[in-house]
């Protein structure tokens, strides 16, 4: 079943007017101008990492691909553009069969990432490639950010389970894509169905305060969803007191209680205290979840406490400080016709907002022990001894999609991509990108 047939606002039928204007009159003078036609490269990167980060993550990948499948122009977006005069008739007539037909390469999703990294080069005439700018910045820079604080959190975690519960802090589509790039990042869970029901992340859910309050007693509360659930299910043992909550649950579901969660007061010092208590009362099993506020740092900070799962929500939706990764779509080569011979460009500008014209590779070369070194990017013939540690694929040819795949194979590419860096990579404290990249 589509998402559509529910009436989900997770799938959308076009994505063409998720596009700045400039995008539209860009083609409609280059139109004019007899430059539409001309083969250009795009690439996408980003000049920096957020501040302190040692790593990027790629994320949204999936996303892109069906973003770019939708990119149409049906009669009431072309009834849009007409109405408001964003563009002339003779550009309206150019939309109306707008099909991407070029190419796209890009790194594969999960795939880690650095200052200069090419992430995604997009090939074809001007006019078609222009006009996907904003909707790739948009996906790759918002699932990017979130993948990377659900790595840093996933580090942190040392094995321990994450659950993503943060789409009550964001936008409700925004919500969807999270939870997604969560999960690429290292996430195991979700509390929205919207994402597991598009994405089909696994989902968890029991009750929250609301429940136990709605009750005449804890007790009650605990018997009614027990009932209801089976002893397997997690008990919130916060809404009174902690203690005689813990005692009440391992009363009412006995030792085979699944879990408890604790969403409030001292984490470390409450976690010890429950672990010990569900030990003498037999439940030796049953695990502790804790939620309130966490980002990779309090994570950390619970490292050593008997802590089975963390569930996090504001931090992580919001990329723990960082809701951005700044990547940009630039020109930086073209021809001079539709098949003509590639002229690298590049803008010229003080300050840092220079680029580096030519169409790139990019491989990441490693030591002796198979530990990357450094991320080398360059525009001319690959080295030998890079050729197989190339890192863009094809992701699009001839306007054909090419590279979809099923999200865990994008979860267990990061996994494997963040043990080849250097040990350094994880450390929380602010650093230098732990690679470097060099230009050959």
């Amino acid at each position: 079943m589509n998402t559509a047939d529910l009436g989900l606002p997770v799938d959308v039928p076009s994505t063409a007017l998720f596009t700045d204007q400039y995008e539209f009159t860009m083609v409609q003078a280059a139109l004019r101008g007899g430059t539409a036609e001309r083969r250009s490269v795009f690439e996408v990167f980003t000049r920096r990492l957020p501040e302190g980060r040692r790593y990027g993550v790629v994320a949204g990948t999936g996303r892109l691909l069906d973003a770019v499948e939708n990119f149409r122009f049906d009669a009431g977006v072309l009834g849009f553009l007409r109405e408001r005069r964003i563009v002339d008739e003779p550009t309206l007539a150019w939309l109306s069969s707008y099909r991407f037909s070029g190419d796209i390469w890009g790194y594969p999703e999960g795939e880690v990432y650095f200052p200069g990294s090419p992430l995604l080069r997009v090939e074809g005439s001007f006019a078609e490639c222009v006009l996907l700018e904003t909707v790739i910045l948009s996906i790759l820079n918002h699932d990017s950010a979130i993948a990377a604080a659900a790595s840093r959190m996933s580090s942190a975690a040392g094995g321990r389970r994450l659950i993503e519960m943060g789409a009550r802090r964001t936008h409700e589509l925004a919500a969807v894509a999270s939870a997604r790039a969560a999960y690429v990042g290292g996430f195991d869970s979700t509390s929205d169905l919207a994402a597991g029901f598009r994405y089909s992340i696994p989902t968890v859910g029991t009750s929250a305060h609301a429940f136990t309050l709605l009750h005449d007693s804890e007790r009650d509360a605990f018997r009614a969803q027990v009932d209801s659930l089976g002893r397997g299910t997690t008990l919130l043992v916060d809404t009174y007191d902690v203690a005689e909550a813990v005692r009440t649950a391992v009363g009412i579901a006995g030792p085979g209680l699944g879990a408890v969660r604790i969403d409030s007061g001292d984490l470390l010092l409450v976690a010890h205290r429950v672990r010990q208590q569900l030990d003498e009362l037999g439940a030796r099993d049953t695990r502790i979840t804790v939620t309130s506020d966490l980002d990779e740092y309090a994570i950390a900070s619970l490292a050593a406490a008997p802590v089975d799962a963390y569930g996090v929500g504001t931090q992580l939706v919001t990329g723990s400080g960082h809701p951005t990764c700044s990547m940009v779509y630039k020109l930086v080569a073209r021809a001079t016709s539709a098949s003509g011979p590639l002229v690298p460009v590049a803008k010229k500008s003080l300050g840092a907002k220079t680029s580096l014209g030519g169409r790139k590779w990019a491989a990441r070369r490693a030591d002796a022990e198979g530990v990357a070194e450094a991320e080398v990017v360059g525009t001319g013939p690959v080295p030998e001894v890079l050729v197989a540690r190339q890192l863009l694929v094809p992701l699009v040819q001839g306007g054909e999609i090419v590279a979809r795949e099923p999200l865990d194979a994008a979860r267990d590419r990061h996994i494997a991509a963040r043990a080849a860096l250097p040990l350094s990579a994880t450390q929380l404290s602010r650093g230098e990108p732990v690679l470097p990249t060099e230009y050959v």
